[in-house]
């Protein structure tokens, strides 16, 4: 058989072009084709100023909230040399995973210029890959917080000209006041400025909107030091004793064992501490975390957004009621309610395989529930005890914390149903 005519490839339907503060004069020359080839030229009001005459396509303003509006669009223009504008680096924090995402990876090409990143490390003497870069563009400023680390070396990628002084705000907030930033604004073109101080006296005014802070963190004496790994202090959270303690959750968080991109459900979120120390794990992690009652879903809210991950979703109801139509979990962790009918089999059902359940008691009746569940499915049934030392009048004793039974399990599609005897 002969085989088919191999046919060239169909040239890219968007041509993405990174641009810097250094404007048309820093493009490379196959930048500047792509310009001046294109029939649309789309970009944000200061990128689009920064283009020649010679650049004749129509010029397209994205409109506000910019990602929803990607489709409709380019389906517009369909046809037609698209061109799309970009700060800096596209395929970093850009636009150009978005316009991935619509239009495929085979049909768009990318034009990158160098990303505020690197010249930020290029100008402060920072080797990029010892550098923790967060963006709060579009996010809240409360990320941050699971970042800071004595002598971490951080770049924010900053949301415009307030984000310096909020940034110095959370810093002091969180006991990193003596740390070093470093503002630096209009990186690579004409108006390079750079602002210094302390953030705990920030002496500075909004400057310019295009900036990058950089942070050397140093945490003040006496501040609460909170580590990369789970088991925070228990003086972390604001909770009214609804709180999964330090060592068990150290355990427990071992147990669920997430890894980047992963999925968690926290019933009976309590204190959120379950599901916020999953997310600090990983800035992929995700979490829902469901607790009945409103007051304690408030705190919820407020400890993860003190803890550094303020995008965990807090679900408030009684499961399993609640739980229909949740995504499709990872993991689940059951830290109450597991004698609701119904509770353990909705947990269950919802887990694909390979997935985990976790589940932690401390009643006589949750145990023997637990004990059933394991006769039935296998896995770990273990039980964890904490004691600590108190002063006994003049001497010191051991204090027994209530010991807590776990169950661990990880669901595969051999794993019998409940109430098969198989």
């Amino acid at each position: 058989m002969t085989p088919a005519p191999r046919l060239p490839p169909l040239p890219p339907a968007v041509t993405v072009v990174g641009i810097g503060a250094d404007g048309w004069g820093g493009l490379a020359t196959a930048a500047k084709a792509a310009l001046c080839g294109a029939d649309v030229l789309v970009g944000g009001p200061r990128q689009l100023d920064l283009l020649p005459a010679e650049c004749a396509g129509e010029r397209v303003v994205w409109p506000s909230p910019l990602r929803p509006a990607v489709p409709g669009l380019l389906a517009a223009h369909a046809g037609r040399r698209i061109a799309v504008l970009a700060s800096g680096d596209p395929m970093f924090y850009g636009i150009g995973r978005a316009l991935t995402e619509v239009v495929g990876e085979g049909a768009l090409r990318v034009l990158p210029h160098p990303s505020s990143v690197s010249y930020a490390c290029a100008r402060v003497g920072w080797p990029v890959e010892d550098t923790d870069v967060v963006t709060l563009v579009g996010r809240p400023a409360a990320r941050l917080v699971a970042s800071l680390h004595e002598g971490r070396r951080l770049l924010v990628l900053s949301a415009g000209a307030e984000t310096p002084a909020e940034v110095a705000a959370l810093l002091n907030e969180h006991g990193f006041g003596p740390s070093r930033m470093r503002v630096l604004e209009q990186l690579g073109g004409e108006r390079e400025n750079t602002a210094e101080g302390t953030a705990g006296a920030w002496p500075h005014p909004p400057g310019d909107a295009l900036n990058v802070i950089a942070v050397d963190c140093h945490r003040a004496d006496g501040a609460l030091r909170l580590g990369a790994v789970p088991g925070l202090p228990d003086a972390a959270y604001e909770h009214d004793g609804q709180l999964t303690k330090r060592h068990v959750r150290a355990a427990t968080l071992g147990a669920l064992a997430p890894a980047p991109g992963e999925l968690l459900w926290d019933i009976g979120g309590g204190s959120g501490s379950i599901a916020i120390e999953w997310m600090r794990t990983h800035r992929s992690c995700r979490a829902v975390t469901v607790e009945r009652d409103p007051v304690r879903a408030q705190r919820i809210d407020r400890n993860a957004a003190r803890l550094g991950v303020p995008a965990l979703r807090v679900v408030t109801g009684a499961a399993p009621a609640v739980l229909a139509g949740l995504p499709t979990p990872d993991a689940v962790f059951i830290g109450g309610g597991l004698t609701v009918p119904g509770l353990m089999e909705a947990c269950w059902d919802a887990l694909p395989a390979g997935g985990r359940l976790v589940a932690n008691t401390v009643t006589l009746e949750s145990e023997a529930l637990l004990a059933d569940w394991y006769r039935r499915h296998g896995g770990d049934l273990v039980r964890l005890a904490v004691a600590h030392a108190v002063p006994v009048g003049g001497f010191t004793g051991w204090r027994q914390a209530m010991p807590v039974t776990q169950w661990i399990v990880q669901k595969y599609p051999f794993n019998p149903l409940p109430g098969d005897d198989r």
